[in-house]
């Protein structure tokens, strides 16, 4: 090794040894506001299109459906563009700089899908919001697993996914309070405004002007994030990479914890190739990796995207009324909410693809109970499970994504398989509503969890492990 990639090993030494998270606990919370907005958008469209078909689309509930699939497939298509485009950016001008862009964009395709006017300016400011989406995803989750200790990158993960959950809730209640029409629980919401005054009309867009405003101020809070010492070490600024880790070493310390020995030096590269992509495609090591995360992707989002944008029209293609179909779906989010406290108690404790195989099962067994009874108390219950179902596995899936890939494409790696994998989100949500008035409850779920299932016997059968490993080790 060089000198400055003798210095570059041992400063990455130092930041792997650190036992525990040791930046201001307040940048977790940075990070995590603007994961609140994505998912606040993500899931908002799913109790609020309702109203949305019938204001401004001039179509009857019944007749929603169909008119989502293209809306959430724009949303997804500008979700691919935006991470294959965009997240490689990160790779070459640094994470931090990367979220406040990302984080921008997704807040102007929030505040124009306020301002829709009919169906194609509706459609473009979604497509517009997942140009933003699609990036932000990708840095997030690999600035957090770079910083974060080894033993423990899907616990912080996880910790920010708790955001991400608690955004799905206020997209999904917030939804349910302005857009639907008022009726006793459990068929509905008692309080809800979705039949009177301005909110009969526009309560869907008020829901996405308040997008919009937590995108500004996640905007505002980024500015504070220190850059990814692994990044700057990948482009061969190490004096600022040594200071970020010498206070990191600080705070640890500062709390009366010794930092554990250094373990051995690992080859470093300070000096990064202008494409990431090329280090991937043209890497057997990470090219194998692609070959097996891509497809397990792409599978898995057919099932999150079918019930995350989808499941409150799918219920009123079923013949559910518009408010009890609203109350399942939000009800339903509970089992969300339980997600990010759980991976982030139990996701290194099990290897990454097992988590797969778990929330597949849980999955299937949600769309059951739904689909076994009309009753609604039945169906809120099985919800909880469906919702808990395909989305535990989620924080620890990115985490195994990130760690696949080397610092300097880790962004770009990130972006290939989440980005390429929502096209299946997209196409799958275009194909599950069609059929949603053809098929059975029964069936429609069976197919909805089918992607799961064969996603996670995928990862199960050929995934490779990372779990306690360094991210040097994993992925030179």
């Amino acid at each position: 090794m060089t000198e400055s990639e003798l210095k570059a090993g041992e400063i990455i030494a130092r930041l792997d040894r650190i036992p525990t998270w040791a930046l201001n606990y307040i940048f977790l919370g940075i990070i995590g506001t603007g994961e609140l907005f994505t998912f606040f958008d993500i899931f908002n469209i799913n109790v609020s299109f309702i109203q949305t078909a019938v204001t401004l689309f001039h179509v009857s509930p019944s007749q929603a459906a169909p008119l989502l699939g293209p809306v959430v497939l724009g949303n997804l298509i500008g979700y691919v563009i935006g991470s294959l485009a965009l997240s490689p950016l990160s790779d070459r001008i640094g994470r931090r700089d990367m979220l406040i862009i990302t984080m921008l964009i997704t807040a102007i395709g929030s505040a124009f899908n306020a301002a829709a006017f009919n169906y194609l300016s509706f459609f473009a400011a979604r497509t517009i919001t997942g140009l933003g989406i699609g990036a932000d995803l990708a840095i997030v989750n690999t600035y957090i697993g770079e910083v974060a200790p080894t033993k423990y990158r899907a616990r912080y993960v996880s910790l920010v996914f708790i955001f991400s959950t608690i955004g799905a809730f206020l997209g999904i209640w917030v939804g349910l309070l302005l857009t639907t029409p008022p009726a006793p629980f459990p068929n509905g919401l008692p309080i809800a405004l979705g039949s009177s005054g301005i909110f009969a009309t526009a309560g869907w867009r008020i829901m996405y002007a308040i997008g919009a405003l937590l995108a500004f101020i996640s905007i505002i809070l980024r500015f504070n994030l220190p850059e990814s010492p692994r990044w700057l070490i990948s482009k061969g600024r190490l004096a600022d990479a040594d200071e970020i880790v010498k206070k990191m070493e600080e705070k640890v310390t500062s709390k009366g914890m010794e930092l554990p020995p250094l373990p051995s030096v690992l080859p470093a590269i300070t000096k990064s190739p202008s494409v990431p992509y090329s280090e991937i495609l043209t890497n057997k090591l990470y090219l194998k990796r692609l070959a097996v995360l891509l497809p397990m992707w792409f599978l898995a989002y057919t099932t999150v995207y079918s019930i995350a944008s989808g499941l409150t029209s799918l219920l009123t293609a079923q013949g559910y009324g518009v408010s009890e179909a609203g109350i399942i779906s939000a009800m339903g989010v509970i089992g969300f909410i339980l997600v990010g406290p759980v991976a982030s108690a139990y996701g290194d404790r099990f290897s990454r693809q097992t988590w797969l195989g778990i929330g597949s099962l849980l999955t299937i067994l949600g769309g059951f109970i739904i689909a076994s009874t009309p009753n609604i108390v039945i169906d809120i219950i099985g919800a909880i499970v469906l919702f808990f179902g395909f989305n535990v596995w989620v924080p620890i899936a990115y985490t195994w994504t990130m760690e696949s890939f080397p610092t300097r494409a880790r962004t770009s790696g990130f972006a290939l398989n989440d980005g390429l994998g929502h096209l299946g989100g997209g196409l799958g949500v275009v194909g599950v509503t069609a059929l949603a008035t053809s098929l059975s409850a029964l069936e429609l779920f069976g197919v909805i969890a089918s992607f799961l299932v064969i996603a996670a016997i995928i990862a199960l059968a050929l995934g490779h492990k990372t779990t306690g490993k360094r991210l040097d080790e994993i992925s030179p």
